[in-house]
């Protein structure tokens, strides 16, 4: 089944932090989309995460437009993980080689659709959402440390959300030498729309908020960027805040094409 994307991303530097460190880029074309939240010090964090997009991005286009990758699950999946793996080296050898950087590192989560298929790759805490019928369905699972926590019996989901421990993750872009991201897949419908975010939006809005929002209908991927964000910042607003939305009609529908990179 094909299925048109009308797609949108918008990032905010909240109201606490003097420097905006997350950056995104998405490309209809190709069906390629991805989000990035840097750490590492305000000058560290900024250069891991437009680093690691920018690396993303170029490794992935050139691996989806070479012979052969055009509708090829298998092509697609290696290409979004040798990006993921391209993105990893290019921003660890940034901070070897300048000590401004030391220790910086980002999370990843990405993105791809061909047809009604969606592949997603994601390393740290930033989030992939699926919302469909009302719902919204975590898609990735956090590496950090209360997330895992969580998933080991060792603590409640309500003693994580009150957590000192909620900034600490525990896989992140650039911070080793190898990097384990997590591959998940799912097919699409015509009405869903997925949801690519840093946590500055999951840590003051739930699932249940970003269903609603997102949900409405006759709303555009922007105009869901911008609702979404005015929630985050008026429940606390602590952190900066991209969302990167794709909404998914008939075939018939006008689809939006192009490219866009924020870092």
């Amino acid at each position: 089944m094909s299925l048109r994307v009308k797609s949108a991303a918008k990032t905010d530097i909240g109201l606490v932090r003097k420097t905006n460190q997350d950056s995104f880029a998405l490309d209809d074309a190709l069906g390629l989309y991805v989000v990035c939240d840097g750490m590492g010090g305000a000058a560290g964090g900024e250069v891991a995460s437009g680093l690691a997009t920018q690396t993303f991005m170029a490794t992935a286009r050139q691996e989806l437009m070479l012979p052969g990758g055009s509708g090829n699950v298998e092509w697609i999946r290696n290409a979004v993980l040798r990006a993921t793996l391209a993105a990893n080296r290019a921003v660890r050898m940034r901070a070897e080689y300048d000590a401004r950087y030391r220790g910086m590192g980002t999370t990843l989560v990405s993105a791809q659709v061909t047809g009604d298929h969606l592949t997603l790759v994601n390393v740290g805490d930033s989030r992939g959402y699926l919302v469909r019928g009302g719902t919204a369905h975590q898609l990735t699972a956090d590496h950090s440390y209360v997330a895992e926590s969580v998933r080991l019996g060792m603590m409640t989901p309500l003693e994580a959300s009150t957590s000192s421990m909620q900034s600490v993750i525990t896989r992140a872009i650039g911070v080793e030498e190898d990097v384990m991201p997590d591959l998940f897949e799912e097919p699409l419908q015509e009405g869903d729309a997925f949801l690519l975010t840093t946590d500055g939006l999951t840590r003051h809005v739930p699932d249940t908020e970003i269903a609603r929002i997102l949900s409405t209908p006759h709303q555009s991927a922007m105009e869901g960027c911008r609702l979404l964000i005015e929630e985050a910042k008026a429940t606390g607003g602590s952190d900066n805040i991209t969302c990167l939305v794709v909404q998914f009609a008939a075939a018939g529908d006008e689809m939006r094409s192009g490219f866009v990179l924020r870092s």
